[in-house]
């Protein structure tokens, strides 16, 4: 499976191709807001949420059956950054089960920069 793909045809809110990618039975978890969705209810999450979409894949790990991905999305206007940490599970090429955490991007606490630990990443 082309991950990248797969990646830019979600950002870009591609109805069309993303059916693609997965099995028909294909399961999607979005866990930090408890979630669960059939491929046309991804689509439909994902291709009407307001707005154009970009990111940059940050990090690719790949076995026989299993895809983790680490990606930066934002809208291109830049007024908002997530991070989505994303587990596919493949069956014949197909993406039978994609578990995600979405986390919003944000400064560090009041609490922890009193501490003065920690430095930027980037």
């Amino acid at each position: 499976m082309d991950i990248a793909a797969f990646w830019r045809d979600t950002l870009e809110q591609n109805r069309t191709a993303l059916h693609a990618y997965f099995t028909d039975d294909a399961k999607i978890f979005w866990h930090c807001s408890n979630e669960e969705f059939s491929v046309d209810e991804f689509k439909r999450a994902n291709c009407d949420y307001p707005g154009e979409w970009d990111g940059t894949i940050e990090r690719i790990e790949e076995t026989d059956d299993k895809i983790i991905t680490v990606v930066n999305v934002y809208p291109k206007d830049r007024s908002a950054s997530f991070h989505v940490v994303s587990f596919f599970k493949l069956k014949n090429g197909l993406i039978e089960r994609l578990d995600e955490y979405w986390a919003d991007d944000a400064e560090p606490p009041e609490w922890r920069k009193k501490m003065s630990i920690g430095k930027p990443i980037r």
